[in-house]
């Protein structure tokens, strides 16, 4: 473990956070800022972030990001990203070049399953599937507290596989994915997908249905009803390829309380097995995990 700080930024598609762990790992500085919509304003709003937390902690650090998406290992451009501008960029030679120095990057899934291995709700398991569900959805591998990209880079690029499974009432509906594809699970169990299933009205967010169910919405219900049961065949399907030791959850649906209660019965009848006994659980971090996890991709064990 390296004796300077360590700072690390999660790139959302709303927010962009910064961190700096000190060498024990706690916390020492944080900001967050809104997302720009433009490119260039991306970068400069990253590069200021890292360039004010060493202002006000007088030190360099090393720089970590957690992106959606990916850098190809083919051109370095950014591919697969819902926050599409950045999508054909230049992301990580730009932000080198503007801070010049040298920047780990991986996707943000990937940033909260390393964050939850090292420390979080994952600590102690060997294999860590961490799934971000907001504004759009993704998973991310950690493999014996490493994150795991891949030679393609795209372990883990699980919102843009389809929803096994589906009934026929689900393939009546169909959805087509920004990336071009029908039916991916971005389109079914994000946040987003979350809202579009519920026809009520008043605050649309996870916690904004959980609240009008409760309070007796009976299409609020159903439609969290709905989702719960697409998330579940969607991990299912992890299970059946991955058998990882724990599953954790991350980004705004992961605060939803009824999962917790509701998953495991309802991916059993998917795994293909006669034992099921992976907890599903909530980032212990919260929606700040993907942010140390990115601090830490400069650690020697990530």
């Amino acid at each position: 473990m390296t004796d300077r700080i360590r700072l690390g930024v999660d790139l959302g598609g709303t927010k962009a956070e910064i961190v700096a762990l000190g060498p024990d790992g706690a916390p020492i500085h944080r900001e967050r800022v809104a997302t720009p919509a433009e490119y260039k304003d991306i970068v400069e709003a990253v590069a200021g972030l890292v360039e004010r937390a060493e202002a006000v902690l007088g030190a360099r650090g090393t720089v970590g990001v957690g992106m959606p998406g990916s850098l190809s290992p083919a051109t370095g451009l950014v591919r697969n990203s819902n926050t599409q501008c950045l999508n054909g960029s230049r992301f990580a030679e730009d932000l080198q070049a503007r801070l010049k120095r040298q920047i780990r990057f991986t996707n943000d899934a990937n940033c909260l399953a390393l964050s939850e291995a090292a420390d979080g709700a994952a600590a102690g398991h060997r294999v860590v599937f961490a799934a971000i569900l907001g504004t759009g959805c993704g998973g991310g591998i950690a493999l014996d507290g490493r994150a795991h990209d891949g030679p393609n880079r795209v372990a883990g690029e699980w919102g843009h596989t389809p929803l096994p499974w589906m009934t026929e009432a689900e393939r009546a509906e169909g959805h087509r994915c920004w990336c071009g594809r029908p039916d991916c699970l971005e389109t079914w169990i994000s946040g987003t997908a979350l809202a579009a299933g519920w026809k009520g009205k008043g605050n649309r967010s996870a916690k904004g249905i959980e609240a009008a169910a409760a309070a007796g919405d009976r299409a609020a219900a159903r439609a969290l009803a709905n989702h719960a049961d697409r998330l579940a065949r969607a991990l299912a399907m992890i299970v059946n390829i991955l058998d990882p030791d724990i599953i954790v959850l991350g980004g705004g649906v992961s605060n939803l309380r009824h999962l917790y209660r509701d998953l495991p019965g309802l991916m059993r009848p998917w795994v293909f097995g006669d034992v099921f006994s992976t907890p599903v659980v909530p980032a212990k971090h919260g929606d700040s995990s993907g942010v140390f996890g990115a601090a830490r991709l400069w650690d020697e064990a990530s």
